[in-house]
């Protein structure tokens, strides 16, 4: 049996509204998305889904369910089976029937950081220092206001806020530190960035120095609420705009994508203080099948596209298009467009991108001798793990002909070799739709999920 706080743990995680999209083109409608019901034939959408509440309803039918039901009506499968598929895309390991239920984090974290929060906010308006410092950024109050921008004023102001500044929630949360002096506030004399996940609520915080200081950005901590893994900066907000314009951009900082939404580049994200990870990657490419990766043009630049290319293999699917976009040296999303613009950096984006399959074969050949049998020798070894992780079986043969022609093999032969592209992931074949469940299934499904 699978633990129940494991399937809450899961529903936080997914966005039904991303889940029943792949599967059902949804149109926006008001704060709800709609359809044409999957489970009965109609000619006017009754079927709704709540981005909020996190469940669909069919008005005609009566279908009814979480993003778990939606899997086990349409796709036909096992509630243990939709369970494992929804986890996959979010990355999370199933645990076994035998393992202890893990605690549900309790509501004081989350009332904690939305309190702080709406503190922050209030501190921004009262701080003429922290208004004029977005202001020289190019930042407006819309946007400030859009993102929920607030401002940490220096020592620990927080004890204004919570009566109880001992509160363990307080702590758990990441909001403060208990050092060996006693406790204060995490975040002092800081730009803050809330991040929220899928539902648009408050996991943690990032925190700009106003300043100077280090370190010059400032993450929440893990907490049972926030994996920086997992999530990424400015996700919910961009959600519709990357639906909008079909692609995704994923770049450095929160002020890369705090400005490229002030110029109308609004569906860009950001890694949350690490490398771009494979549950990153499996996230946006849910979201779109077009995905830029934007890093400075430097070494440096170029090392951290190249870690996020390798998390992004396993992620690949044929049709799905990964690009690197490297920005001349000294730039970064945020100073390109504001002294370029919207329409220059758009250009970019449309002509200056690299594919992630040439970009791959360009830094493996890079600063080898491959006239040379050890030069080409050494291509192969390096190429082999990356090709057999690469979860797009076409796309994954198509690199392997273009790496065996710069080694002078046949393909056939860089297979005998040990290649063997694609192999890692197999796509089971899509059961047959379920015929539209009664009321009576409806509301027995209903109660039970």
């Amino acid at each position: 049996m699978i633990p129940r706080d494991f399937i809450d743990t899961l529903l936080a995680r997914v966005d039904i509204v991303d889940v029943i999209d792949r599967r059902v083109p949804l149109k926006k409608a008001g704060q709800n998305y709609q359809a044409c019901c999957p489970f009965h034939s109609e000619k006017t959408p009754s079927f709704t889904v709540s981005p909020t509440k996190q469940f669909y309803h069919c008005f005609g039918c009566g279908a009814h369910g979480s993003a778990i039901g939606f899997l086990i009506e349409y796709e036909h499968m096992g509630f243990p089976d939709a369970v494992a598929a929804l986890a996959q895309d979010v990355g999370l390991p199933v645990p076994e029937s035998g393992e202890p239920d893990r605690p549900r984090p309790p509501p004081a974290l989350w009332e904690a950081l939305e309190q702080a929060a709406q503190f922050y906010k209030k501190q921004l308006k009262q701080t003429p220092r922290a208004i004029d410092y977005l202001k020289q950024r190019g930042l407006t109050g819309a946007i400030a206001a859009r993102y929920g921008i607030g401002y940490a004023p220096d020592g620990s102001p927080l004890k204004q806020v919570f009566p109880d500044y001992a509160a363990d929630a307080l702590a758990a949360s990441g909001l403060v530190i208990d050092g060996d002096r006693g406790r204060y506030d995490r975040f002092r004399d800081r730009i803050m960035f809330p991040i929220r996940n899928s539902k648009g609520q408050i996991v943690g915080f990032g925190g700009r120095v106003l300043d100077q200081g280090e370190p010059k950005y400032l993450n929440s901590p893990e907490t049972p609420l926030f994996h920086k893994g997992s999530e990424l900066y400015g996700l919910f907000e961009a959600r519709a705009a990357i639906k909008t314009a079909g692609r995704a951009i994923v770049v450095e900082g929160y002020m890369d994508v705090v400005a490229l939404a002030q110029h109308g580049v609004e569906f860009a994200v950001a890694a949350l203080g690490t490398a771009t990870t494979p549950i990153h990657a499996r996230t946006l490419l849910r979201h779109t099948d077009h995905l830029i990766f934007a890093f400075d043009g430097d070494k440096a630049g170029r090392k951290a596209a190249w870690r996020a290319l390798e998390n992004t293999l396993e992620s690949l699917q044929d049709g799905k298009d990964v690009s690197f976009l490297f920005l001349p040296e000294g730039e970064d999303p945020d100073s390109y467009i504001r002294t370029h613009g919207q329409a220059a950096f758009l250009h970019l984006l449309d002509t200056d991108t690299l594919p992630l399959s040439a970009f791959l074969v360009r830094e493996l050949s890079r600063g080898r001798k491959l006239d040379s049998q050890e030069g080409r020798a050494a291509l192969i070894k390096d190429a082999r793990p990356l090709l057999e992780k690469i979860a797009a079986p076409l796309l994954a043969r198509l690199i392997q002909r273009q790496i065996a022609e710069l080694a002078n093999l046949q393909a056939d032969e860089f297979g005998l070799m040990g290649g063997r592209p694609g192999a890692t992931r197999r796509t089971a074949p899509r059961p047959q739709r379920r015929p539209a469940p009664s009321r009576v299934r409806s509301l027995a499904r209903t109660l039970l999920m």
